[in-house]
């Protein structure tokens, strides 16, 4: 018996039982030289989707990334996921070319006539357009498109959690642009600074709306369970200087008992991270 027996009968009898799992040499050119496959690139992961505006049903495209393209590396402590490819933040804000109504991704879906109403007197009958861009979008496109969502989201009069998931998102945006400016770029520093006060700006507005829509809202919230929004509200706490809210929120999910324990040591994680702030702020102080 052998894997490929019984084929003879079909003229096949010449396959052999090594070939199946035979170690293929390596591709070479022309003049030898071993070929190297073209690394992908962030545009290789994307594609046009097609969305139908809600407010003026117009049909545009807007750029997607392909499922299971994009590979995980980790997860930052306010839960901005970060990737091999393509930095999804960039991605997730829609815009309508035609009428200027904007959305998250998640959001971009049918809106009450009072809703419509209001985008097309505020925003409609003003907006400009945007530039039609071929390749990936840049931060600088991201962001942009993340306050035209922002616009949309205050306009309409949305939730109080989404306006603060909006800002959290524009957030990362900033972050995931700090991060790729080049090491010769002119003004290097007074451009990071700038940077970081922008992101700041939007962490600060993401704190203050998940805090305040904590009360006022049911969950789940902009798809998250009660946990993790205390959770990321414990961790944008601490990035905007508020210690002692940071550890009083770290420790309600630390305590809960329906938490699951990878959540807690994330809490915890904050809960160390400001026990070694005040430390080294009494430190300084004496």
């Amino acid at each position: 018996m052998g894997l490929f027996s019984g084929l003879e009968s079909l003229g096949l009898g010449k396959m052999k039982e090594e070939e199946v799992f035979k170690k293929e040499e390596p591709k070479t050119s022309e003049d030898g030289a071993a070929v190297v496959a073209p690394k992908k690139q962030e545009i290789d992961v994307l594609f046009d989707k097609t969305f139908r505006c809600p407010v003026c049903d117009s049909e545009f495209p807007s750029k997607m990334i392909r499922a299971g393209k994009n590979k995980l590396i980790k997860q930052e402590m306010d839960l901005r996921a970060v990737y091999d490819m393509a930095d999804v933040v960039k991605y997730e804000p829609v815009v309508c070319t035609r009428c200027g109504f904007a959305a998250l991704n998640r959001f971009f879906k049918p809106i009450p006539p009072a809703q419509i109403n209001l985008i097309k007197e505020k925003i409609s009958s003003s907006f400009k357009g945007l530039p039609t861009i071929e390749g990936e979008y840049s931060y600088d496109d991201a962001i942009l498109r993340y306050k035209l969502v922002l616009a949309s989201t205050v306009v309409k009069c949305g939730k109080t959690s989404e306006k603060a998931y909006v800002c959290l998102k524009m957030a990362w945006a900033f972050r995931g642009k700090a991060e790729n400016i080049p090491e010769d770029e002119p003004n290097r520093e007074e451009v990071l600074k700038q940077i970081k006060a922008g992101e700041m700006e939007c962490l600060q507005n993401a704190y203050e709306g998940f805090t305040a829509a904590y009360s006022q809202e049911d969950f789940p919230m902009c798809g998250m369970d009660e946990l993790t929004v205390t959770y990321l509200t414990a961790a944008l706490a601490y990035e905007i200087g508020k210690l002692d809210e940071a550890g009083r929120l770290a420790s309600m999910v630390v305590t809960s008992k329906v938490a699951k324990e990878r959540i807690k040591d994330k809490a915890r994680e904050i809960k160390d991270l400001v026990k070694k702030k005040k430390e080294e702020v009494k430190k300084a102080a004496n």
